[in-house]
């Protein structure tokens, strides 16, 4: 079954912890966070707990994470790792990414692929749930 979803989602926790200070004074500050997400999409409903390494700077922020997101994606219910991320900057092309990690669909999930974008709350993904 392949599906195009829009799940929009709600960050209910965002625990952000800085890296220790740079020897380089002008160097943009790095940090970890610890994410927790809630999902209320008509083809995806559930929560999200994940981890993000951040970036940001004066001209540019950058960040990577993974998420385990469990609950019912189109009637199906089970948990899957997503991995995303987005860079962005001063003169050049934002770049925004989503997938899902291969091997990652537990119980009716199993065997689901997809990619797609994070932006602005939304997950925007195309997946492919095996029959």
């Amino acid at each position: 079954m392949d599906l195009h979803l829009e799940a929009p989602f709600t960050m209910d926790s965002w625990d952000a912890v800085p890296d220790p200070a740079h020897a380089e004074p002008d160097a943009p500050p790095t940090g970890r966070v610890v994410l927790v997400k809630t999902y209320n999409g008509d083809d995806l409903s559930g929560t999200a707990t994940g981890h993000a390494l951040t970036t940001r700077g004066e001209r540019g922020a950058s960040y990577v994470a993974q998420e385990r997101i469990t609950g019912t994606l189109a009637g199906r219910r089970g948990s899957f790792v997503l991995e995303h991320g987005a860079s962005m900057g001063e003169g050049v092309e934002t770049v925004q990414w989503a997938r899902v990690v291969a091997g990652s669909g537990t119980a009716g999930l199993g065997g689901l692929t997809g990619t797609g974008t994070v932006a602005h709350e939304l997950l925007t993904l195309d997946v492919v749930l095996p029959d």
